[in-house]
């Protein structure tokens, strides 16, 4: 909610009450009653700012009508007949407010009621005098006058609206052009360090795959030769054997985020592979119950897209998921539709779990390298699914969704073909 404005005053103010402090001491100098409209309009002009903060539908029409009312009082205070009073272009204060805050046909009809207030006199001043021609023009061109200023005051306040207008949007541009910079920069520091730890990984998995096979195969031997004759040692060795394995798949990973990637893309329907991501995490899930929601716009264009590293990518992305709404269950929500990211059209997947989320503290360290939160793994999962949408000239991020689960949010590029019309499913 924004801030409320707080009474303050300025140097314009003081200039208000020098103004109305002038008028109070001119003639008709003993006349209670002008001064006390003087001091109410001082005080409506001084606050009507807060006044209109605080009544924010129709505060400035309440202001307005305030200023027509004491205008007229004063008028009324001021001259022996009221019509010819001196004080007349007080009637411009009402005219400049409504002209400052309210539109062309705003302005005109509050105008027309300060006319009208100010040509009310006329009617008691027609029972003495008679109106002449040198009077009728003479009121004709006050009245005039009261539209020529409100027409001219409103110009300048809509330009000047305008004109402010325009540089909020361009700072909505520049905040966005910021962020999309900041985003870039981010991206460009982690292929960076995906590009140096790639190759350190490379190295060290190369070195520990081949003593691994010798442990490996040392274990195994040792196993048949001792068969039943000592089933310790041979349960030994078969620990041996089962953690040289797991050491060994965990070699193979470090190898896929090091070793380059080599991408044979071709146009393919994105729906469908999603599909069968989605269906091969569903099928071994035993935790929670999950219902996973499918929402695809009407005639996707083809996607460019490995078929193997694309659903490698939904897989991973599917059972962090599933493994992050746990036992509880919880929705799964994956979205397929139109994109255009830097004038390139694409298609724009969208995979939103009801999960605990990440912590915006660690969403720029999910996709580093060996970074996790699970208690098992070493982290190189989604920092395998970045370096494939980088090949793939695509992108991936996360969307802020506080308390609401974790929202991936992935971009490919269009090939340029059209698919059939998919679905809207909703399975368990």
């Amino acid at each position: 909610m924004a801030a409320r404005k707080r009474l303050t005053t300025g140097w314009m103010d003081l200039v208000w009450l020098v103004f109305l402090g002038g008028l109070a001491i001119s003639p008709p100098l003993w006349e209670p009653h002008k001064q006390l409209t003087l001091l109410a309009i001082g005080i409506l002009q001084l606050t009507e700012g807060w006044l209109a903060d605080r009544l924010p539908q129709r505060g400035w029409n309440y202001i307005v009508l305030l200023k027509i009312l004491f205008a007229t009082l004063l008028i009324d205070h001021t001259g022996e007949l009221s019509i010819n009073s001196s004080y007349y272009p007080i009637y411009y204060l009402p005219v400049f407010t409504a002209a400052l805050h309210f539109g062309a046909l705003g302005t005109l009809i509050w105008t027309t009621l300060a006319s009208a207030a100010y040509c009310s006199y006329l009617y008691p001043a027609l029972q003495q005098y008679e109106l002449t021609a040198e009077g009728t023009a003479e009121l004709s061109l006050r009245i005039l006058f009261f539209f020529l200023a409100a027409v001219v005051i409103n110009q300048f306040a809509i330009k000047s609206r305008q004109q402010t207008e325009r540089y909020q949007r361009l700072a909505e541009q520049l905040a966005a052009t910021n962020r999309q910079l900041e985003r870039a920069q981010a991206e460009a520091r982690r292929s960076e360090r995906l590009a140096a730890l790639g190759q350190l990984s490379a190295g060290l998995a190369h070195e520990i795959r081949n003593p691994l096979g010798v442990i490996k195969g040392s274990a195994e031997m040792l196993n048949q030769k001792l068969g039943t004759a000592d089933p310790l040692s041979a349960e030994l060795a078969g620990y041996i054997s089962t953690e040289v394995n797991r050491l060994s798949a965990l070699v193979s990973r470090f190898l896929d985020f090091a070793r380059p990637l080599h991408v044979e893309t071709r146009p393919q329907s994105i729906t469908a592979i999603l599909d069968r991501a989605l269906k091969s995490v569903a099928e071994p899930w035993t935790g929670g119950p999950v219902e996973v929601r499918r929402k695809y716009a009407d005639g996707l264009p083809l996607a460019l897209l490995d078929e193997a590293l694309s659903e490698q990518v939904f897989v991973n992305l599917a059972q962090n998921a599933y493994e992050a709404m746990g036992s509880n269950g919880g929705r799964l929500t994956v979205e397929a539709s139109r994109t255009e990211s830097k004038g390139r059209r694409g298609i724009e997947v969208r995979i939103a779990d009801t999960g605990p989320g990440i912590p915006p503290a660690l969403r720029e360290q999910i996709f580093n390298p060996f970074f996790t939160t699970k208690d098992t793994g070493v982290g190189l999962g989604l920092s395998i699914v970045s370096k494939i949408m980088d090949e793939h000239q695509g992108s991936i991020r996360v969307d802020e969704t506080p308390g609401q689960g974790t929202c991936f949010v992935l971009y490919f590029p269009a090939a340029g073909a059209v698919v059939p019309s998919p679905h809207e499913v909703a399975s368990t």
